[in-house]
């Protein structure tokens, strides 16, 4: 094998896409800066049995692992970063009220989570911790809403869950792991044959209310036929109505529910969210309210959150157009280097082109040069 073949769903990013990635990381964490987040750094890897706590235990197969060298103990690579987020939150913030944090940085994928994805996604996050109520919920989801609009993404729209209403359905029920397992799966496929047979031995309440929810997505509609299908208990009612108040806070957007979208039952407790766009065959941004991720740190805390993967958000837009920049000639000229220092002091890129390749500027629009004018040295149009 080549020295310089990569490991499959591995890639190198090039200046262009380079470019792009990073304003597009600047621009979405001043997002979060003026709803007043936090940036935080959390550390590629730590102890295995941290990265896998709790919630985080969902993420075995996904986490690379290897042994410390100076300790002997097994450290695990990242492979989503709200547990190390949750830990610092419980740990080394340890505030009593609201903290607000974000953060961005590289996780890695056992294994990638769809045909053509990276196992290297570049994950930006905001969460927040601390309030119980609703506010909350809708903070994360305008602050989620406005960078897609920060990155120029068109035609976003909003999908609703909500990891209450099984939980509250099966309440009542005693099931082994692997049938729990299996409904949730028959759920999310919407397999309405797996699901009647799975639930076949259970009260026909809680039966006909796991299959009535398997049919229930689509508009605000679905809101309304779940009152109606589905069993008249107080988890299901208050998951409803929160679902019902999000969606009346996002009238600048098409809305759709699916009640049976049962992806990280194992993690959300409550109102979750999913944000598409035309551009991008699957989800932008993914979140929701996580109450429980704080609890093997010691600390069970409200939270609620969403994350996005930048690569994927990169693919999903128009390509920016090159930087302007202003091209100057390479001499070993005092009065140049002033000049030159001086515009880049302005701010202005300021590309020299070295002997012989005068014209040879790839990532830069030079609609500018810089030129000798009666001993002056001048920036004019190109």
């Amino acid at each position: 094998m080549s020295a310089w073949v990569l490991p499959d769903h591995i890639a190198d990013i090039l200046p262009s896409e380079a470019r792009h990635i990073e304003e597009l990381r600047r621009e979405l964490l001043d997002t979060a800066r003026c709803y007043g987040y936090e940036l935080v750094i959390p550390p590629l890897l730590e102890h295995l049995e941290s990265l896998l706590s709790g919630a985080g235990g969902a993420l075995d197969l996904q986490t690379f692992k290897l042994v410390d060298q100076l300790s002997g103990r097994m450290l695990g690579l990242r492979a989503d970063s709200t547990p190390q987020v949750a830990r610092i939150d419980a740990h080394l913030l340890n505030r009593a009220g609201v903290a607000r944090l974000c953060y961005c940085g590289p996780v890695l994928h056992a294994r990638p989570g769809a045909p053509h994805a990276t196992r290297e996604p570049l994950q930006l996050g905001a969460e927040i911790y601390g309030h119980a109520g609703l506010e909350a919920d809708i903070e994360v989801l305008n602050l989620a809403l406005d960078c897609l609009r920060a990155a120029r993404v068109e035609g976003a729209s909003v999908d609703l869950a909500d990891a209450r209403l099984v939980k509250a359905i099966l309440a009542d029920v005693q099931l082994p792991p692997g049938q729990l397992a299996g409904i949730y799966a028959a759920l999310a496929e919407k397999d309405c044959t797996e699901l009647a047979e799975l639930t076949q031995a259970m009260p026909q309440p809680v039966r006909q209310g796991l299959l009535n929810l398997a049919q229930l997505y689509g508009d605000k509609a679905v809101l309304i036929e779940a009152e109606k299908c589905l069993p008249p208990i107080q988890g299901v009612r208050e998951a409803l109505q929160h679902l019902k108040y999000l969606a009346d806070h996002l009238v600048a957007f098409n809305v759709t529910f699916d009640l049976a979208d049962m992806q990280g039952y194992a993690y959300y407790t409550g109102a979750r969210f999913s944000i598409y766009a035309p551009s991008a065959s699957a989800a932008l941004v993914r979140g929701g309210r996580y109450d429980r991720v704080g609890a093997v740190f010691g600390r069970q805390r409200p939270a609620a959150g969403f994350s996005l993967d930048l690569k994927a958000l990169v693919a999903a837009v128009a390509p920016r157009p090159l930087h302007a920049a202003i091209r100057a000639p390479w001499r070993d000229e005092p009065a140049l280097a002033a000049a030159i220092a001086a515009l880049r002091a302005q701010g202005e890129v300021v590309v020299c082109a070295l002997p012989g390749h005068d014209n040879e500027v790839d990532e830069f629009d030079c609609d500018r040069a810089l030129r000798l004018v009666d001993g002056q040295w001048q920036v004019q149009t190109i």
